[in-house]
Parts: structure tokens; sequence; C-alpha cells
């Protein structure tokens, strides 16, 4: 994925894309649904607050800019539970989310039917208040722009139309940050000695005029008619007004160092009047001097004074919440969220609109759990019901394979799902003032249609386990229902190789029993102690390759499977965990030397170059957890050993680094070469040269033996 690429991507769907902006129920397809923008996005909150209340479920789904932000970052069979977290955590760091759909679901009894609201939001990460300090970038990943665009995703709408957001850890931060600031800028002066004749001359003349001013002001509050002062002097640089009902001089023509000079004159020789300044309709704002009556006169004037422009630029901050009122409601109205394969979902939902994601699984379905306490996945309901899978065929549990099955719109295929599952629930979808029970397919990959999708799947697979909406109270949570509590709060980590988190208990399952056929090991069972990572090896080398010069250095039945990263890499699984620090030292022995002995070793292939590494599991799980992506999982390799040298080197008198200890961990001190599968004649001829080796280095180390000698 290339930045050329990228760009190209781009262009090609940003003019594909309508340069209408759809914001009602009108829509380029044929299927009703409320299309929300900004410009329509505070009357569509209300009306969305309302259906929410009502409703007895909400489904939702999200359309991002990408998926995976390098090959190997993508999810494989040998990856453990943590990795797996680490990978969707990247995602769902790099990548924006551009469509959210909502759909909420109530179930109408004159109608006998669920009333479906699908929404469809454009949002955009746009920093709205200046200087917010929430500006964003994010990646964009060629196949999943053009995917969109194929889809007649509308870019227009959303980069120029689309809802910013704030996350609630952005908000608070913005909000410390004002505070901080607010309170800095009317936190008094640090006196100073004044050191510059012109700024001695400058402050007495101040403090003269301040004086006289007051003076006035006092005059005319005890009826003294006697002014001591010319008026005419006093008002060439001043003016009298009233500022919050107190008589205020304003100041004018004085530079910003003047301005500070005549605030140190206030707070040295003035206790009554203080220094405000204050925003004006035009784009300058204005400077004054107020005069106070008492104590307590001048603290509620400080106080209106700061809390004003705070207040005001509070609201700022709330209006830039934006998209997230939308997440805010959700999860105070503790309804059951509908999701399909949605982990990711709810990684991005995390990462957008609460705060940075975790660093483990279990903090983040924790995180999860606390804002959203009953969530369901369509796609492990469908994988976890015998039946359910037979009426699937056992076909693909895709969104759009699991719709057609379970709400079909051709008459025939209606008629052998009606026949076939319990009772067919019917759905209305309703927008605006429109309703409808009949429609023709909408645009699948539409965020606020896959959410629709989703819900209808649900409500089918609902009827089909005995749940009964005719008899189901409005009053009471779904997820309460004894036929729905043994799947709430169980999501796919990883549909690939069935694992299963609990989003209440944090408890980790691996998915057996009904669907276990649908997750059949194609190797044998991983054993992470047993397995060694392989990186920098000459490139027209295969993984066939690496297995086949393993297997005649440590016997044939030494590597039970070999898993191919992305070609720059691989994972070896040894039959036993002591041949992983066999090979380690092995490796390092052939290194050293420069031999013919090396050379005919049938590992000199595979470290042909110098370059080939080697770890344990642990460093893997290290380098999924780092930010940068680089697209060879060999070049982020060395580009984080990089790094990794460097604090080692920087940290070398306090003892290795942590790293430099996973690295070597797997790696012990035993002999050279013991355990290893080799003919006499090989064993011979290596023992001869590791002889060879120790005398020349002991040679080297007793020169005076080496005179003798001679």
């Amino acid at each position: 994925m290339s930045r050329r690429q990228s760009v190209r991507a781009l262009a090609r769907a940003l003019t594909s894309s309508s340069h209408h902006f759809c914001t009602s129920a009108e829509s380029s397809t044929q299927f009703p649904m409320k299309h929300v923008t900004r410009s329509n996005f505070e009357s569509s909150l209300e009306d969305l607050r309302r259906h929410v209340k009502a409703s007895d479920f909400v489904s939702i789904d999200l359309e991002m800019t990408g998926l995976t932000s390098a090959p190997w970052r993508d999810s494989y069979e040998f990856d453990r539970f943590d990795v797996r977290f680490l990978k969707v955590k990247d995602s769902a760091e790099n990548f924006a989310v551009l469509q959210f759909g909502v759909c909420p679901f109530r179930w109408d009894p004159e109608k006998q039917s669920l009333v479906a609201n699908p929404y469809n939001f454009y949002i955009f990460p746009r920093q709205e208040t200046a200087g917010g300090g929430w500006s964003s970038g994010f990646m964009c990943q060629t196949s999943s722009l053009d995917f969109l665009a194929r889809h007649q995703f509308d870019f227009n709408a959303c980069i120029k139309e689309g809802i910013s957001y704030l996350s609630r850890e952005q908000e608070d931060e913005a909000r410390k940050r004002l505070e901080l600031e607010f309170d800095r800028r009317y936190t008094g002066l640090k006196e100073e000695p004044l050191v510059r004749v012109a700024d001695v001359l400058f402050t007495h003349r101040m403090k003269n005029k301040f004086k006289a001013w007051r003076e006035t002001l006092l005059q005319i509050k005890s009826r003294d008619s006697s002014v001591n002062c010319s008026q005419k002097e006093l008002n060439q640089q001043f003016e009298t007004i009233f500022y919050k009902m107190r008589p205020s001089l304003v100041l004018s023509g004085f530079t910003f160092y003047q301005l500070r000079l005549i605030q140190l004159v206030l707070s040295q020789h003035f206790d009554e009047l203080v220094y405000v300044c204050v925003s004006t309709t035009n784009s300058s704002p204005q400077h004054l001097v107020v005069y106070t009556e008492s104590q307590n006169d001048k603290d509620l004037l400080l106080k209106e004074y700061k809390d004003d422009p705070l207040s005001e630029s509070k609201k700022k901050i709330k209006s830039g919440v934006g998209f997230r009122h939308v997440i805010d409601l959700l999860s105070s109205e503790h309804k059951l969220i509908v999701g399909h394969n949605c982990f990711l979902d709810f990684a991005h939902i995390y990462s957008k609109f609460i705060g940075p994601l975790p660093s483990t699984a279990e903090e983040f379905v924790s995180g999860v759990h606390s804002c959203f306490p009953y969530v369901i996945d369509t796609k492990r309901l469908l994988s976890a019901d015998g039946y359910l899978q037979y009426l699937m065929k056992k076909s693909s549990t895709s969104l759009s394979k699991a719709f057609a099955v379970f709400c079909p719109q051709d008459a025939a295929e209606l008629k052998y799902f009606s026949s076939s599952i319990k009772t067919r629930v019917k759905v209305e979808v309703q927008v605006d003032e429109f309703s409808s029970s009949s429609w023709d397919s909408g645009a699948k990959h539409e965020a606020g249609y896959d959410a629709f999708m989703t819900g209808c799947i649900f409500a089918q697979a609902c009827s089909h386990l005995g749940f009964d909406f005719t008899t189901h109270s409005s009053s009471t949570c779904m997820a309460d229902s004894e036929y729905l509590q043994r799947h709430i709060n169980l999501l796919y980590l990883s549909w690939k190789s069935g694992d299963i988190i609990n989003l209440r208990t944090q408890e980790k399952i691996t998915e057996s029993s009904v669907s276990s056929s649908k997750h059949t090991r194609k190797y044998p069972a991983l054993v992470y102690p047993n397995m060694l990572l392989i990186w920098g090896f000459p490139r027209t080398l295969k993984a066939s390759d690496i297995k086949q010069s393993i297997c005649k250095a440590f016997g044939a039945t030494s590597v039970t499977s070999i898993y191919d990263l992305d070609g720059s890499a691989v994972f070896v699984q040894f039959s036993k965990a002591e041949l992983v620090s066999e090979f380690m030292n092995m490796k390092e022995k052939l290194e050293r030397k420069n031999d013919i002995i090396s050379v005919l070793h049938p590992l000199s292939t595979l470290l042909d170059g110098g370059k080939t590494q080697c770890a344990g599991y642990e460093v893997y799980k290290e380098i999924c957890s780092q930010p940068m992506s680089c697209i060879r999982f060999a070049d982020q390799a060395e580009a984080l050993s990089r790094n990794w040298t460097s604090k080692s080197t920087a940290s070398s008198a306090g003892g290795d680094s942590e790293m430099e200890n996973s690295l070597l961990a797997t790696a012990d001190e035993g002999e050279p070469g013991s355990g290893i599968f080799l003919t006499d004649q090989w064993m011979k001829s290596y023992q001869l040269s590791l002889e060879e080796d120790r005398k020349t280095e002991a040679d080297a180390c007793n020169p005076c033996e080496i005179i003798q000698n001679s």
C-alpha cells in the first residue's frame, strides 16, 4: 500500500462520489433511510433519542478507511489471544470511521411487526475549535477506499458535511487545558523591579492619572463638585464607560508591554482598581480599568470576568462533542446493542469516542462492558445454534449471505423460509413520515443499511430461539430473556480461529461443540514455547525451503509445522522446546565461523547474507504492540531492533535491556551442537573445527606461549 496508490484510490473515490448530500429519507437507493450530516444533525439527534428510548434493541454498523496497516498485521492461525487483540488495537487506532449506522427496532403491537428506524451518519474527525489540540490524521487502505467507491460511498458528503466528534477523554483534556489557561491569564503578574528609566517615568505617570481618576469618582460619590485634575488631560487617552454596571476607563493606544506595566501599577498601588480585557464584536479586544466599591465587589467582578469567557469557551468544546452524543445516548439508555462480527467495531467506538485503547484485551472488554452492558453478536449467534447453521446450509455467515437467508425478498425464498422457521417476524421501515413493510434491497456496505440488515437477522434468529415479541413487555430489557442470556456479551475476537471473549467476565473461550467444524485447524496444535520467529533470510527462500533446511540439520521430525508470515518472516514450530535453544546456539556458532564446515552446513542457505535473525514468541508480541508499521515484517523487526540496540547501548551501565533479555530468553548455555541430528562424519568434522577455534582463541590470549612454541 504505497502513498501513490492511496492518492489514486482517494481521487477515484472522490470523483465517483455524488455531490448531492442526502439528509432525509430520500436517497440514491430505493431503501428508505435517514442520511445525517452536520447540517441536519441536531434535529436528527432528537428524533434518534426518541426512537432509542422506545426501542427494544438497537443494531449498529461501521464503515472504515481500512482494516490492516500492513499484511503481517492480519489475523493468523498462529496468533495468540493477546496478539490478536494488539492487531485489532492497531487497526482501530490507525484507521478512521467514515460512516456509522444506527437502527433502533421496537415492537408495535397494533401492527404486529417490528418497526425499524435506520439512520446513516456521515462522520469525519474534523477540528471544529481553533487551538483545541485534537486535530488528527488517519490511514487509508487502498483496497478499502476502492471497495467503498464501488459501492457508491459519498466521500464528498463525508469530508465536507461529516459530523465531527470528541472522545470523552479529549473533552476532559480540553476542559482542563482551558481552565489552566484561564488560571494563568487571571493570576496576578509577578512583580519585577523596573530597570529602564522610560518604564519608571511611564508607571509614575499612569499612577498619577489613575489616582486622579479615582479621586474624581470619590468626589462625585460624595457629591463634591470640586475636581483637582484636568479633565482635558485625563481624556486624551482615557474614556470613561460602564462595565458590568461599574465605572471604567478605556485604555486605547497602548502597546502590549505598556498594558503589562499598567497591570503592575494597579496591583501595587490600587486595591479597588482592576484591569480587564474583554472581547468585542470586532476583532480587537477592549482593555479596561474598572473601579470596584469593596473587596467583595472586586472578587465578584473577577469571578464574572473569568466565568463569562470560560463559559463561552466551554460551550465551544461542548459543541465539538458532535457525534459522540449518539454514543452517549446508546450508553446511557442501556439498550441491547446488536452487531455483526463487531469486536473491531467496538474497538473503533472505544478509540474514537471514549479514550485511548488499553494495552490488554481484558481491560478493553471491561471498559466496553461498563459503557454497553448488553451486546450481542449475530455472527456468534448464527454459529452457536445447530438449526440456524442448517438454515444457512453451511454457507458463509457474512452479513449479506445471512440476510439473504433469513430475510428473503423473493416470494419463493420467502415461502421456504416461512416454512423452515417457527414464526417469521415482520419488519416495517419508518423514516420521518414515510413507512413501508416492503422495499427493494438497499445499498449494501452503507452503514445504515447494514445496521438494518443486522437487526433483521437478529429478529429472525430470536424467533427461532423461542423469543416471542408479541408477549414481550417494552418495559423489560430483552437481554434478560432466558432465550438470549447465554448469547449475551460473547464476541468473536477472531472468527478465523473461533476465539471468543466474554465482555462481562473477561473470560477467553475457544469455540467448540456445535461450531467446531467451522474452525478445523490446518496445522497441528500450537505450542508457543516450541515456536521460533525467523526473519531476515534471503528473499529467494520459501517457507518449505526453510523447513527442509532445518530438518536436514535437526532431523526429519524436528519441525512439526511452519507458518509463512508475509514472505519476509516465518514461524517454525519445533517438536520439542529444547530444539529452539539448540537452533539458536547452532546459528550463533555458524555465524562466528567462516570455514568450509559452515559453508556446507544444511543451515547455510538460511543464514546466507548474515542478516537472518530469530527470537521467541514474546518478541513477536512486542513487535505487534508497536505503533509503527513497515509493510514487510522483516523491515519492521529490523527498525525496532535498531531502537532496542540504541536503548541497550544507552543503558549498558545498568545491564541488558528488557528486550535483549526477551530475545535471548529461549537460548541456554548448553554445549553447542547438543541434540543435533547429523551424520558421524559431520559431527567429527564439526568437533574438530570447534577444537581448532578454541585453540586459536587460547593462543591469542597467551602471546608468551606462541613465542615458546615457535
